[in-house]
C-alpha cells in the first residue's frame, strides 16, 4: 500500500504560496537562517479555529499535501492516505455526516467558525498495511508482543497532521487539528467511498486567519518546563 492523496474538485483562488516543495527554506518567515525559521514557525504554532472566506490557493494545498507525505512512516509502511477537501459542496457533505448538536450557544458558535474553514484535510491510516508490512521476512523476526507497543497506524498519521499544521504557519495560514468520532465514521465512508480499511484520525482545518483572532485563550495554563521535563531520572530537574 502506499501512500496517496485524494483532491475534491474547486477553484485555486486566494494567495499563492511561498514555497511548494517543502524541503525548500521558507520564505514566508523573512530570510533568516532555517533554524532561526522553524524555530518561529513553531512558536507561532496553534490552533486556529475561526477563518476568513478567502480560498486556499491550489499552491497552498500542494504545498500541504507535500509536506503531509514528508511525515515518518514505520517500515516505510506508507500506510497514509489523504481526502482533501477544497469544493464548498464536498465540505458541506462533509459537515453533514458528522453533524452534531452543540449543547450551548458558545459552542454553535464555534461550530460555525469551525465549518467555515475552506480547506479541510481528512487523515487516514490503515491498520492492515502496517499488519501486513510487520508480517513480512525483514520484520518477521519481532516478537507479536513487541511489535505494536504503540499502534504505527496512528502514530504516523498524527506525525502528518502536525507537518500540515507546521506548514500551515510557514505559509502565513491558520490551521486546527479536530477529534472525528466514531459514531460518524460509517456515513463518512458511505458519503465519500473511503474503503473499510482507512480509518479517519480527525479533520484538519486550513485556512486564512480572521483578523479577529486575539491572543491564546489559555496561555496562562501553560505548565512550566520544570514540571513537564525529567532529566536522568524521574524528578530530577
Amino acid at each position: 500500500m502506499r501512500s496517496g492523496v485524494q483532491m475534491s474538485s474547486g477553484g485555486s483562488g486566494g494567495r499563492s504560496a511561498s514555497a511548494t516543495d517543502p524541503r525548500l527554506p521558507s520564505r514566508a518567515l523573512g530570510a533568516r537562517g532555517s533554524t532561526v525559521e522553524l524555530d518561529e514557525v513553531l512558536r507561532r504554532r496553534r490552533m486556529v479555529r475561526r477563518y476568513t472566506d478567502e480560498p486556499v490557493s491550489r499552491a497552498d494545498q500542494e504545498a500541504l499535501v507535500q509536506a503531509a507525505l514528508r511525515a515518518p512512516s514505520a517500515g516505510s509502511t506508507q500506510g497514509l492516505r489523504l481526502l482533501v477537501l477544497s469544493d464548498e459542496v464536498d465540505r458541506a457533505r462533509l459537515w453533514e455526516a458528522t453533524a452534531w448538536v452543540p449543547p450551548d450557544s458558545q459552542r454553535a458558535r464555534l461550530g460555525e467558525h469551525l465549518r467555515a474553514a475552506p480547506l479541510v484535510i481528512v487523515p487516514l491510516c490503515s491498520e492492515q498495511a502496517y499488519r501486513e508490512r510487520y508480517a513480512e521476512a525483514d520484520k518477521a523476526w519481532l516478537p507479536a508482543a513487541d511489535r505494536w507497543s504503540t499502534p504505527y497506524w496512528y502514530v504516523d498519521a498524527a506525525f502528518s497532521s502536525m507537518l500540515i499544521l507546521l506548514k500551515a504557519v510557514d505559509l502565513g495560514l491558520g490551521a486546527a487539528f479536530l477529534a472525528f468520532p466514531p459514531r460518524f465514521v460509517p456515513r463518512f465512508r458511505e458519503r465519500f467511498g473511503v474503503p473499510e480499511e482507512l480509518e479517519p484520525i480527525g479533520l484538519v482545518l486550513v485556512g486564512h486567519r480572521h483578523p479577529e483572532l486575539g491572543p491564546s485563550r489559555r496561555p496562562e495554563h501553560r505548565l512550566p518546563v520544570e514540571e513537564l521535563v525529567h532529566r536522568g531520572r524521574w524528578g530530577a530537574r
